[in-house]
């Protein structure tokens, strides 16, 4: 009968290089400490022989830790990826864990969720929720969190400057003065609303950063004389073009009287959607109808018109938030500046 063959364990790859095991490990686990050359050498050797790594149990047990970062998504996992902010956030996120040996776990987080897997993660990187106190009392007390595009209390978080970018932005579009001005929200109704808001309640600059943006929208309009009461706004209940497009449909389709001829939106995603509905129905675009937008993804840059948008560096938000919650960089709450980009659609 034959008699199975013995597991190789990190001591014998470390015997048959001539290396300690510490050595072996870190060319799994710490890459950055070691040469390429002998970091190649030792994984060369690994797969020769059969060798798949430290094992990540043993290895918790023992340190008490995972190296494993989880990643807390406001949305679901598709969404997140085929988004183009999110996707670079996590780009950003992804390029620090890397580079210092530790394992990216994603994560919904939408409301009701429940997060099985949060007792293995180090630390916690939540992202884009409206804080909801079922999923946020999910995370293990005792492990480090970093709060980016909302806050939680006692953590340290990551924005962007919403608000004086927003007004920024308003300013830019209100020096030529619009008629009939109207503004397209992203997800700011406490109660779930897709269309125009009326007397919905909304919510707080401290819950989400489209109320701080909604508030750089206003603080312009009052600069320019308007009522901010009086200008008309929708809420759009997910950033892509499928549930923009009705909203913005119904908007695009009122009498000539009624139609805004300005339109400060919320994210790039609605801007887009709104300049494809236009298009489609013969509106020119500045001259009937003005639009910005809000992220500056490569899509509104790369089209034509051009699209009027404040630029957020979403690869650098992750890198940072990574770079915190791997104590690389001081855990404190950091606001990262934007850039105002003038495109045709709103010169």
């Amino acid at each position: 009968m034959t008699q199975p063959q013995r597991r190789i364990t990190i001591k014998d790859l470390a015997a048959r290089l001539e290396v300690s095991t510490a050595t072996v490990s870190n060319a799994f686990n710490r890459p950055d400490q070691l040469s390429p050359a002998l970091r190649d050498r030792i994984l060369d050797e690994a797969r020769a022989v059969g060798y798949a790594g430290p094992d990540a149990r043993g290895r918790s047990l023992r340190t008490g830790r995972s190296r494993i970062i989880a990643v807390v998504l406001a949305e679901s996992l598709t969404y997140s990826l085929n988004d183009a902010v999110a996707s670079e956030f996590l780009a950003g996120v992804a390029e620090v864990v890397d580079a210092h040996g530790h394992t990216l776990l994603l994560l919904p987080g939408r409301k009701g969720a429940r997060l099985e897997s949060t007792s293995m993660a180090d630390g916690f990187i939540v992202y884009g929720l409206v804080p909801d106190p079922q999923v946020l009392e999910q995370f293990p007390r005792q492990r480090p969190l970093i709060a980016v595009d909302f806050n939680v209390a006692g953590h340290a978080s990551v924005h962007v400057d919403n608000r004086p970018a927003s007004q920024a932005i308003g300013r830019h579009a209100l020096r030529r003065r619009p008629r009939r001005p109207g503004i397209i929200n992203l997800r700011l109704t406490a109660e779930p609303c897709n269309g125009r808001i009326l007397d919905q309640p909304l919510f707080s600059e401290t819950q989400t950063i489209t109320r701080a943006r909604l508030n750089g929208f206003y603080d312009a309009l009052a600069e320019h004389d308007f009522d901010p009461a009086e200008v008309p706004m929708w809420n759009i209940e997910e950033n892509t073009h499928a549930v923009c497009a009705p909203v913005i449909a119904e908007i695009l389709d009122l009498p000539d009287d009624q139609r805004p001829d300005l339109l400060l939106c919320m994210s790039d995603r609605i801007a887009l959607t709104v300049l494809t509905l236009a298009e489609q129905r013969g509106l020119r675009i500045p001259e009937d109808l003005r639009i910005t937008g809000f992220d500056g993804i490569a899509e509104g840059q790369y089209r034509a018109p051009r699209l009027t948008t404040v630029r957020q560096d979403s690869v650098a938000k992750g890198r940072l938030a990574a770079s915190m919650i791997l104590g690389l960089t001081p855990t404190e709450s950091r606001q990262l500046a934007t850039e105002l980009l003038i495109g045709e659609t709103c010169p």
